[in-house]
């Protein structure tokens, strides 16, 4: 069984940093695309960066310059840095990844995998 185990959340001042982490365990085939998303209070869920398996990146309007998606593809893990945090940027964010499984016959199962989701405060 395929998880994502997002940490990293915390409570920080306005302009401070915070850096996410979101790992996947369980029985790997391959991994495409991860994504952060974020869902604040009475907001959807939204888009916040994305990273294909190459490495490329894009990223909401509300965060390009401030925030950096990054992977590390041997450890099937992805973080967010996350700079000049604003209050605007308190949400619950959650890990989504793209998952080829490997099943108990061995057979190969696609997924959409979501995190639990970790809480994220900016306030003074």
């Amino acid at each position: 069984q395929v998880q994502l185990v997002e940490s990293g959340g915390g409570l920080v001042l306005p302009g401070g940093s915070l850096r996410l982490s979101c790992a996947a365990s369980g029985r790997i085939a391959r991994i495409d695309d991860m994504a952060w998303y974020r869902q604040g209070p009475r907001m959807e869920r939204e888009l916040v960066a994305t990273i294909s398996s190459a490495g490329n990146s894009k990223y909401a309007d509300s965060v390009k310059g401030r925030f950096t998606i990054s992977r590390d593809n041997a450890k099937n893990t992805i973080y967010l840095q996350m700079s000049n945090l604003k209050p605007d940027d308190t949400a619950v964010y959650y890990c989504h990844a793209s998952v080829l499984a490997i099943g108990a016959s061995s057979e190969y199962i696609a997924s959409n995998m979501w995190g639990q989701g970790t809480q994220v405060a900016v306030s003074s």
